[in-house]
């Protein structure tokens, strides 16, 4: 469900921003450089949560701690500064105009990073006494020093 989001998010704020840069860059530089650049951390996120091993689990962990941290400055500034976007980007007012999704969800992403980290970790540890034991009885013989 959550990379499902992610999918549908990255399509919104992709395209939204593509529009709006070419029908209307002059009106909101600011603004819809910012929506650009959402769209292109929402698909960078995505990617990053469905291949979710090796070196993309921490690309994920990187661009979700980089959305939230985008959203949260973003929508501060929406609200101390108003006149610096001339129009909402889809962080402005912390993604009040995509009803708060661009807030929750990098949230509900990093937990579940953070869960399915920890669920990885405990089957490695379960598994890594399993095969010590078992590497070490094919290393002792069956029956050392007793005759056969």
């Amino acid at each position: 469900m959550l990379i499902a989001v992610y999918i549908v998010l990255a399509l919104a704020a992709t395209f939204r921003s593509v529009y709006q840069i070419i029908a209307k860059f002059d009106e909101a530089p600011l603004a819809y450089s910012l929506s650009a650049l959402s769209g292109v951390v929402y698909i960078i996120a995505t990617i990053a949560l469905i291949k979710r091993r090796g070196i993309w689990r921490s690309i994920a962990w990187g661009a979700l701690i980089f959305e939230l941290s985008g959203v949260l400055v973003v929508g501060l500034l929406s609200i101390v500064e108003p006149q610096l976007f001339g129009h909402p980007s889809v962080w402005s007012f912390f993604g009040s105009g995509y009803l708060f999704i661009p807030l929750v969800l990098p949230v509900l992403g990093l937990i579940w990073l953070r869960s399915t980290g920890r669920a990885a970790a405990a089957q490695a540890a379960e598994r890594s006494p399993a095969r010590t034991s078992a590497q070490t009885s094919a290393q002792t013989p069956a029956n050392p020093g007793g005759s056969a």
